[in-house]
């Protein structure tokens, strides 16, 4: 019965410091473009001579 003592007030606080994590993340702009990033990994940048890989 003790322990619960610990961690109930433990357990509220990861939730809070979690909650607060997530709210931050949405005041600071980190779910506005979902999608920009997932399709930003499949365009090559343009290359100049001499970088990147060789063509067989």
């Amino acid at each position: 019965m003790t322990t619960l003592v610990y961690l109930i007030p433990v357990a509220l606080f990861l939730g809070a410091l979690g909650l607060s994590g997530f709210l931050w993340a949405l005041r600071s702009g980190q779910y506005e473009d979902l999608d920009g990033a997932a399709e930003r990994i499949l365009i090559e940048p343009d290359r100049r001579d001499g970088e990147g890989r060789q063509s067989n």
